[in-house]
């Protein structure tokens, strides 16, 4: 018997990139409006790359002065499930 493969998710709505970083909807387009979370279309739609999510907690950790490394943030997130 075959194991099934588990891929990552690579791509979030907005609505699920909001739910991940406990954010509004409207939030997350401003941010994608202003660049601070990257986004690509789809046909009508845009999604937001996982990796993008997680330069965007990494930036604000930093820009907190947190003293969290990147890996730090996002082995916290890895923790919280925001990429799986």
């Amino acid at each position: 018997m075959t194991k099934p493969v588990t891929v990552d998710k690579l791509l979030y709505t907005p609505v699920e990139a909001a739910h991940a970083l406990g954010l509004s909807r409207s939030t997350i387009y401003v941010l994608m409006a202003n660049g601070q979370v990257p986004s690509v279309r789809i046909g009508n739609s845009r999604r937001i790359p996982a990796e993008g999510l997680r330069r965007y907690v990494a930036m604000l950790a930093d820009k907190a002065g947190g003293g969290q490394s990147r890996a730090e943030a996002d082995d916290r997130a890895g923790q919280q499930h925001l990429w799986k």
